[in-house]
């Protein structure tokens, strides 16, 4: 049985940097062209508003964020969030890939605090997030 799709070396860089706060809150991963890698697509700071402005609606991606919320007796928390961005236009061969490669990236991302499989907007909504952290 096959491991999963490869994942580059940068993505688990890209990651290390988000986890040691280095003006990184969000690192987006993407499939190669060939759909036989995942790759980093975008490393940077985003506001949440942001981040779903950057998900494609045909096309899949991996999101890991920094998700900062207050609790109900507003007390700061900070959870990284990994985000399977899978939505229902993508093609199916890009799903499949992005289905088989999501493991592999699941292991090397360590200290990933919450896991969240999407397929539409609503699923990665600032509350819906806060809401799976607990």
């Amino acid at each position: 049985m096959s491991s999963g799709i490869p994942v580059e070396d940068s993505c688990t860089k890209a990651f290390h940097e988000l986890k040691s706060k280095r003006h990184v809150n969000t690192v987006i991963y993407r499939l190669s062209d060939n759909l036989e890698t995942v790759i980093p697509d975008f490393k940077g700071n985003l506001t949440h508003g942001e981040l779903l402005q950057a998900l494609p609606a045909t096309e899949t991606r991996f999101v890991v964020y920094d998700l900062v919320f207050a609790t109900a007796d507003g007390t700061r928390k900070e959870k990284i969030v990994l985000i399977s961005w899978c939505p229902e236009a993508a093609e199916i061969e890009q799903r499949i890939a992005h289905s088989t490669s999501r493991n592999t990236l699941r292991d090397l991302l360590d200290s990933v605090q919450v896991y969240v499989q999407a397929t539409a907007l609503s699923d990665v909504e600032y509350d819906e997030l806060v809401s799976r952290t607990s």
